[in-house]
């Protein structure tokens, strides 16, 4: 019987190209179908929500994907992740992606078009000297970062505008680079963490603002420089791109009522 089955997947980005295949490299996407080709007994092409690039992580990344399965979907899972954390026929560098759940949809459901909004998580650490264990999964600054002017840059961010200057060159193309972000929220000292919820993101988009607020809370901007950074929709005066392993593809929503208080806001939460 044909069906549509939904993944939530979970991985460490570290030892991938990407969640895309790639010829001759690991891909999350690559490891993923080859999982599921071994227990479902045939080819399978699963589609992401999130093209996440190499070094990103994922606590919620979500892809489906469409065959004739005769197993159902709540095993497939605890199937799949016996082969992918290194079980039979696996040739996983040790269980860095997992399979978290697995549900049936409609035949006509997409993981990527479905989707109403994504929430991404940038990490700092901000500390003089590196962590060596953490050094994959936070953006390590050692100058000290005013985090209240980084507070104050966000506020100007949340909103429908035009993010033209927080696109990188390379990615696909867009027809608008009109987006919403719902929410843009910023915790901790040590620890930094920058939480971002949008109706969708250009490519690059959650590292080059993280980069710019890096900049505010260094003292290279001002906190009221973002404004017309955006108005400017000019990539070059917004700051660097944040380095990937930071990133986190925390969840992605496919009923704006999931979004709780969020949804149609445009300040801090």
């Amino acid at each position: 019987m044909e069906k549509n089955i939904l993944l939530t997947i979970e991985y460490d980005g570290t030892g991938f190209c990407g969640w895309q295949k790639q010829p001759g490299k690991r891909s999350v996407q690559g490891e993923i179908e080859r999982a599921l080709g071994i227990v479902c007994g045939q080819e399978i092409k699963v589609d992401g929500a999130s093209r996440t690039d190499a070094g990103v992580h994922a606590y919620g990344q979500r892809a489906n994907f469409a065959g004739d399965l005769k197993i159902p979907a709540d095993r497939i899972a605890i199937a799949a992740n016996n082969i992918l954390s290194g079980g039979k026929s696996s040739s996983s560098a040790g269980g860095d992606v997992r399979i978290t759940a697995a549900e049936e949809k409609p035949m006509g459901f997409h993981a990527r078009f479905d989707a109403k909004a994504k929430k991404y998580v940038y990490k700092i650490r901000n500390e003089s000297t590196a962590d060596v264990f953490g050094r994959n999964y936070a953006y390590h600054v050692a100058r000290p970062l005013n985090v209240k002017a980084m507070e104050d840059a966000a506020g100007q961010i949340a909103g429908t505008k035009d993010f033209k200057c927080f696109q990188a060159a390379g990615g696909e193309e867009k027809k608008t680079t009109v987006r919403t972000v719902y929410s843009l929220r910023i915790t901790g000292a040590r620890d930094i963490q920058i939480e971002i919820i949008g109706d969708a993101f250009l490519y690059n988009m959650v590292r080059i603002i993280a980069g710019t607020l890096v900049e505010v809370g260094l003292g290279k901007l001002h906190p009221l420089a973002l404004a017309p950074i955006i108005e400017s929709r000019d990539r070059q005066n917004a700051g660097h791109t944040a380095p990937p392993q930071g990133l986190f593809l925390a969840e992605v929503y496919y009923n704006i009522d999931y979004l709780g208080g969020f949804y149609g806001q445009t300040g801090l939460g």
